[in-house]
């Protein structure tokens, strides 16, 4: 059985192997969209606060979704560290050696998600729209997340001396 074991490891390959996809896709997307973005605006030379709303709100959609990107592509590694093998070359941040530290990252870049959609939400704003609730809301899930982030065993005695 430890031999089956072993090797069934190798099945995290299939959401490595999907999850990269679906980053690179994203990535691939998202540059689409920039040069799309850039050549509209060289087409439409608008330059009233319409047009500037405009803009701000497809920079933060597009920041949005190179984000996304980014977390499946962390998610990737994360998995291929984890299972596959640990001694890829990655940048410091990035390196992953247990499921706390994937689980850190993924929490870090949702907080960052969440803060861009309630910016594209602030710029969109057109006052019918409940915004401080939906703040509210956000600023709820954040501080859940950096709660939980804050409670690991590790990170205790470094809390506790403030």
């Amino acid at each position: 059985m430890s031999p089956l074991l072993s090797v069934s490891r190798y099945l995290a390959l299939i959401p490595v192997v999907c999850l990269f996809l679906a980053a690179t896709a994203l990535i691939l997307f998202g540059a689409a969209s920039t040069v799309q973005l850039l050549f509209g605006l060289m087409a439409s030379v608008r330059l009233d606060s319409t047009a500037t709303k405009d803009l701000l709100v497809k920079a933060i959609e597009l920041a949005d979704l190179f984000l996304l990107g980014t977390v499946l592509y962390v998610i990737a590694v994360g998995f291929y560290e984890l299972f596959i093998d640990d001694t890829l070359k990655l940048p410091a941040w990035l390196v992953i050696h247990d499921l706390d530290d994937l689980k850190d990252k993924l929490i870090g870049v949702v907080i960052v998600v969440l803060g861009v959609v309630f910016l594209g939400q602030v710029i969109t704003w057109d006052g019918q729209r409940d915004l401080l609730r939906f703040g509210g809301a956000v600023a709820a899930v954040i501080a859940a997340l950096a709660y939980f982030l804050g409670q690991k065993p590790g990170k205790a005695g470094k809390n506790q001396g403030r």
